[in-house]
């Protein structure tokens, strides 16, 4: 008697994580005449749910002002930058402060803490600004992550530089934000707490599927996102997913040749 292979079932294609943010034909332009600076160039990029983006690139390549833009901290000269189906250019001043506050977390290379306030406080106020209640599982979630469990009642003051940069994390976590926006975030930091930081900032897209999107001139802190986006003359010029910290120095170099 002979046996027939069962035929294979087709491959089921895992679903595609939603697309939280993205930049379509993106053109920012400062100045006019002979001083005119094209900082994005036709950009086309989209960030995924769950997933820790890196940008590289020189001085001057336009990651901060692709940063910005997407953030809706500045506006773009021509194209579109969308949150989920949002796209910023059509909203009001006002509507866009209300979608930073409500929708977008930021962490800046200057930790930005109001020096009176405790830790706690810091981390909450967004919420308090926004008349909005404290959920303390999930403020008790962010804070085991970031190891701020012992420090709540501290101030800056009595914060190192990382502790006070975990704090400014936690804070952009707490109204659980579509994504984090962070802007050379340990560029004030020793080796240690960036280190510290960073494996934060890698627990918290693991364990609670937060999307960040963090400009960085330092390969190592790239090597802890998902994928680095390179970046020169205002135009993304390359790509890399799983980096390693050799493959990123790679890439930066034929950008520099």
């Amino acid at each position: 008697m002979s046996l027939t292979a069962p035929a294979q079932m087709p491959a089921v294609a895992a679903d595609p994580r939603p697309i939280v943010a993205r930049a379509e034909h993106a053109v920012k332009v400062y100045g006019r005449g002979e001083t005119t600076v094209r900082a994005l160039d036709d950009v086309t990029i989209d960030f995924e749910s769950g997933r820790f983006t890196a940008i590289m690139g020189p001085s001057g390549s336009g990651k901060s002002t692709l940063l910005h833009c997407l953030a809706g901290l500045d506006r773009l000269t021509s194209g579109a930058v969308y949150i989920g189906d949002t796209e910023l250019g059509e909203l009001s001043d006002r509507e866009l402060t209300h979608l930073r506050r409500d929708r977008i977390g930021f962490v800046f290379q200057t930790f930005n803490l109001v020096p009176t306030l405790t830790a706690a406080e810091n981390i909450t106020l967004p919420l308090a600004l926004a008349g909005a209640s404290v959920d303390d599982d999930w403020l008790g979630a962010i804070v085991g992550k970031l190891g701020l469990g012992d420090r709540l009642r501290h101030r800056p003051s009595e914060l190192s530089g990382g502790q006070q940069q975990r704090v400014a994390a936690a804070r952009a976590m707490i109204t659980r934000p579509e994504l984090i926006f962070a802007d050379e975030p340990t560029g004030n930091l020793d080796s240690r707490s960036a280190d510290d930081l960073l494996q934060s900032a890698r627990a918290s897209v693991d364990a609670f599927g937060q999307t960040i999107v963090m400009v960085t001139h330092d390969p190592h802190a790239a090597s802890y996102a998902d994928r680095v986006v390179f970046l020169r003359d205002g135009r993304i010029v390359d790509e890399i997913t799983s980096p390693t910290v050799t493959a990123i120095l790679d890439a930066l170099k034929q950008l520099s040749d």
